[in-house]
């Protein structure tokens, strides 16, 4: 099941404390769905879902604060139980002598900027439970900014022009969430896995282009690319799309032979200011219609789940 943040600060006149709210939603669950849930509780979006991961999917219900950092999280090993930290990250770490989460945040700060750049300024500060992000923004994990999407396919999809109409309803997403939160981005990432009956195993290959961008379309074409390239023609099941090598977009790029970019900047804004004044389904692309579209169906759902 899906996992959201929620912020409760402010709601106490409303519903009462933040832990009663919490576990007001679990029972609301349960007696719904009869279905147990697991509730993280910090101070900052990071220890919430260390709370969780590390304790409340153990116990159903956990509250840190910063001050249980050193005798819950430091003795964690290996490091990759740790929320942010993936396997070649905890290699690195290891080369180092760094074995537990306390190792790391006893390590020199400027050891670890040098050796891993921002990077290491981050790793050293969550280990303390330090979380600057605010609720809304996109969360970094491994170090990396990135807007992505996965799509867990209803049917067997068994063309490259089904698949690219699921392709183009996920980029149109993806390039919504980067022009809102206002970056661009180089690197295009496309997964796919095939159904299971099929001979062969997924794929999931990246293109870094010249020209950082937030258009749906250049994404979209990229994403085709890898597609023609790398697709087995078995029947697919999940997708899965990303952009990365993101900068903060201050400028339009001019290009002397692309006249038509300027108005192609103005259609997505457009397209997304109204949909967040009218819904996800306001304005669609004509290939969300038809039978192989899955943009209408998945409005419906909250989560990726039927309401």
């Amino acid at each position: 099941m899906d996992e959201s943040f929620v912020d409760l600060t402010g709601t106490e006149k409303l519903w009462g404390s933040p832990e009663e709210t919490a576990k007001e939603i679990q029972r609301a669950i349960l007696d719904q769905f009869n279905i147990p849930s697991a509730v993280g509780m910090g101070p900052n979006m990071l220890i919430a879902k260390l709370a969780l991961d590390l304790d409340a999917k153990k116990t159903g219900f956990a509250k840190w604060t910063y001050e249980d950092i050193p005798k819950k999280l430091w003795a964690v090993r290996p490091l990759s139980e740790m929320w942010g930290i993936g396997k070649q990250m905890e290699a690195n770490l290891n080369a180092m002598g760094i074995q537990t989460v306390g190792g790391l945040a006893n390590t020199d700060l400027k050891e670890l900027e040098k050796r891993f750049g921002v990077m290491g300024n981050q790793l050293y500060y969550h280990a303390w439970g330090i979380d600057l992000s605010t609720l809304g923004e996109p969360l970094i994990s491994n170090g990396a900014l990135s807007f992505g999407k996965g799509q867990m396919l209803m049917r067997d999809y068994h063309t490259r022009k089904e698949i690219s109409v699921v392709l183009l309803e996920m980029c149109e997403d993806v390039m919504k969430r980067t022009r809102d939160a206002g970056y661009v981005g180089r690197t295009i990432s496309i997964g796919l896995s095939y159904s299971r009956n099929a001979m062969t195993k997924g794929f999931h290959r990246s293109k870094t282009i010249a020209v950082p961008t937030s258009e749906t379309l250049v994404m979209y074409k990229t994403c085709i690319e890898l597609l023609d390239k790398h697709f087995a023609g078995e029947p697919a099941r999940q997708l899965s799309v990303r952009i990365s090598n993101l900068e903060r977009e201050h400028s339009i790029q001019l290009d002397l032979f692309d006249e038509r970019k300027p108005q192609r900047q103005i259609i997505g804004p457009t397209m997304d200011a109204i949909r967040n004044r009218f819904g996800a389904t306001s304005i669609l692309r004509a290939v969300s219609f038809t039978k192989a579209g899955t943009a209408i169906n998945r409005d419906r759902l909250v989560g990726g789940h039927l309401a």
